[in-house]
């Protein structure tokens, strides 16, 4: 009871701890299934009216592991416009929050980012915040002083699976569509970093960093613990249509430099067979807290790192010039090791800047 009493005294104490009851009257609910708003991150969305990363079935079958992470939402964004003075969500999750080193804000939350038409781009307004027990919430996100339609993206959970989530505007406000976003998308193909582990809220993952700098879709195939180079996966990515460009970024998931010289070579000529032309960029792991701990682990991954340049450089003498590489113990920048929540998974410091040191990267790649 202590302990209760405790916590209800800090949400007295400053009001910025404690979650606001919604009052939804005058409130219209929508589905982003349906015109105008714009779902992008989930490639088989149209077929299969699931938000998940891959398809419902997949052929060559896919390991079970990533089929279970690709109900995890990491990349989805939903974009519209809207005259609306408020703006609330409410999301049934397929679980409820039940990371240990990653807030609930971006393992299960959506956050808010709104274009104010005054030259500055899309900007951060709000998070979800709720009882971590629950699997479901309704939020207000918006609560704004004037009507006047504005451009908004809402970034969807990184950890966690949605069922359903609908869109509260006032019920006499306009929605339009918002088409901004090159459709030509970005696929990142990768590990637990890749999608968005340990961020603390969804817009601060480095791909939907990246989406917003770019004004592009970027799909995020992150399988945490899973991506691991299998050309099964490749062949099912491969069916993605139109893409701009892909970035591989899976070597921490590999366990040895042998298994990560199988697969790479594998996996890009999978995909090569359907793409023979689309710019593909190598990512090498970033540093972390064990290339201080073990000089056995930063050795390897310096050997892996070689292999990478060197395989790549070979692929581009025989022909390829759309392969590309770059060196990720830059990710980080100078104090890469402030940059982790435990040593291998990013904070928010630590995707900002490796959104902010790949940006220019790809933007001359692609």
């Amino acid at each position: 009871m202590a302990e209760q009493s405790g916590e209800n005294l800090i949400q007295k104490l400053d009001s910025n701890m404690s979650i606001n009851p919604i009052e939804d009257q005058g409130i219209k609910w929508l589905s982003p299934m349906e015109a105008p708003f714009r779902i992008l991150g989930f490639p088989w969305l149209s077929k299969e009216r699931t938000y998940r990363r891959m398809p419902m079935v997949c052929t060559p079958p896919i390991p079970e592991a990533v089929n279970y992470l690709a109900n995890c939402t990491a990349g989805g964004q939903i974009h519209f416009q809207t005259d609306s003075k408020e703006l609330l969500i409410a999301v049934q999750l397929q679980a409820p929050a039940n990371m240990v080193h990653m807030p609930a804000t971006g393992q299960c939350g959506f956050d808010c980012y709104v274009d104010f038409g005054h030259g500055d781009g899309f900007q951060f307004c709000n998070v979800t915040r709720y009882p971590l027990e629950q699997d479901h919430y309704k939020i207000q996100l918006l609560d704004l002083e004037s009507s006047k339609m504005r451009k908004v993206i809402l970034n969807f959970p990184l950890y966690q699976g949605v069922k359903e989530v609908f869109i509260g505007v006032q019920k006499d406000a306009t929605i339009l569509g918002s088409s901004d976003f090159q459709q030509n998308p970005l696929i990142f193909y990768g590990t637990s970093i890749t999608q968005g582990g340990c961020a603390s809220r969804p817009g601060l993952a480095y791909t939907n960093i990246l989406s917003r700098y770019l004004q592009r879709e970027c799909i995020n195939l992150g399988f945490s613990g899973n991506g691991k180079g299998e050309a099964e996966v490749a062949k099912v990515i491969s069916s993605i249509p139109n893409p701009g460009g892909l970035i591989l970024d899976y070597e921490a998931n590999c366990m040895s430099t042998e298994l990560y010289k199988q697969t790479l070579p594998k996996f890009i000529h999978t995909y090569r067979k359907v793409h023979p032309l689309v710019p593909i960029l190598v990512i090498s792991r970033i540093q972390s807290s064990m290339d201080i701990i073990s000089p056995t682990f930063h050795e390897e991954r310096l050997e892996r790192k070689e292999f990478q340049k060197s395989w790549i450089h070979e692929e581009q003498k025989n022909g390829d010039q759309n392969l590309h590489f770059y060196d990720g113990s830059y990710l980080l920048g100078e104090q890469w090791l402030e940059g982790t929540v435990d040593g291998v998974h990013p904070t928010d410091l630590g995707f900002m800047s490796m959104a902010n040191t790949l940006y220019p990267v790809i933007r001359e790649i692609f």
